[in-house]
């Protein structure tokens, strides 16, 4: 009979315990490639991981995740990406895929004792929208350099006022931001192209920058043809130019009478315009603790972006559920491993125990910058 009992008791632990590890599946649903990764110290938690922009969908393969994801599995976390079934300003596929992809992992595993979605730049997006969206089913954000503001604010004053401006100085040096061509491709080649015509003249690069806040000429010009190619992108996914400028007056250090005399204005299509706004408009209402992480300079999405989330947070009175941090790193998303795992446990500090994150500079940093101190004493 004891034995009997020893034997039962065993039996139920096994049941309640999460499937052993390590173990990675690598499949498709519904058109989105996916992998899903889980380590052998599983704790029975789950996150949920956007990736960025990319203009083909995902795909995966066999070997070892990338440092940036590994902090999450090493800290005892199943990890499942999706690849989305399309490429672009995916975001209504790549809502539909991530959500498929989870109901899947919850089918094969079981349901996991917590569920934290995070991502990088769109991803990063991805994580707001998410959690917004979806406040019972994800217990915490990490937002890693993502451009958290309305759709329209950073593609419209960031992406297609940075081309109506470079416009200005250089006109006909790149297709009209309301009318990519279809064949449009952000290549090195048009990128050295487009930088070598800014070294070219530096009065006007200089005046370019300055309007800008890039560093130099080799990051805007990659912002520029990156920028060409996502405004060619949301054109055919809207069905037309979803950006005006007719009320916009822009600000230059320079001539800006001439400036805002000379800059070409250009009208929404209605339809467009209300696919972005869609696609997303976020509310800034967080039931669930969201940390959001950034460089401190960042080419692609300057901070003025997501510093906009502060205020969305303010107004729905969701302060207490939003901490930002920045990194000092210039360019877009190098944030580095180690400073990934520290904002994710920090995270769980908050979600597990309601131990607030500090907000500005990151702890990872924060503990450099006071060892550099003590040894300087």
């Amino acid at each position: 009979m004891k034995l009997l009992s020893v034997f039962l008791a065993c039996a139920a632990l096994a049941m309640a315990a999460p499937k052993s590890g390590p173990k990675t599946e690598i499949g498709e649903i519904n058109g989105a490639k996916f992998r899903i990764d889980i380590p052998e110290n599983w704790n029975g938690g789950l996150v949920m991981y956007c990736h960025g922009y990319s203009a083909v969908s995902g795909a995966f393969k066999e070997g070892k995740l990338a440092p940036q994801l590994e902090v999450f599995t090493e800290q005892g976390y199943a990890l499942a990406q999706s690849g989305y079934a399309a490429g672009g300003w995916a975001i209504q596929e790549a809502v539909e895929d991530t959500e498929a992809l989870r109901r899947h992992f919850v089918t094969e595993y079981g349901e996991p004792k917590e569920t934290i979605v995070t991502g990088h730049s769109m991803g990063g997006f991805l994580t707001m929208m998410f959690m917004e969206r979806f406040p019972t089913t994800y217990d915490a954000g990490l937002a890693l350099c993502g451009p958290l503001a309305p759709t329209t604010y950073f593609m419209e004053r960031g992406a297609f006022d940075l081309r109506v401006v470079f416009d200005y100085y250089f006109p006909g040096a790149l297709p009209r931001p309301d009318k990519v061509p279809d064949n449009y491709a952000g290549t090195a080649e048009e990128t050295k192209r487009i930088q070598d015509l800014l070294d070219s003249q530096p009065q006007k690069s200089a005046a370019l920058l300055h309007y800008s806040g890039a560093h130099n000429t080799k990051d805007q010009a990659g912002t520029l043809t990156f920028v060409t190619y996502m405004l060619l992108d949301l054109q055919k996914r809207a069905g037309g130019n979803p950006f005006d400028n007719r009320n916009e007056i822009y600000e230059s250090p320079d001539n800006y009478n001439a400036l805002n005399d000379g800059v070409k204005r250009y009208t929404a299509d209605a339809r467009a315009a209300e696919y972005v706004r869609t696609w997303y408009t976020p509310t800034g209402k967080l039931t669930r603790p969201m940390l959001a992480i950034h460089t401190s300079y960042d080419q692609l999405v300057p901070v003025r972006i997501p510093d906009m989330y502060l205020g969305l947070v303010e107004q729905s009175g969701s302060t207490d559920m939003f901490v930002q941090q920045y990194v000092k790193h210039d360019g877009h998303c190098n944030i580095q491993a180690d400073e990934i795992a520290a904002g994710f446990t920090e995270l769980r500090a908050w979600k597990d125990r309601g131990v607030r994150p500090h907000a500005g500079l990151h702890p990872v940093a924060t503990a450099a910058s006071g060892q550099r101190q003590g040894s300087d004493r």
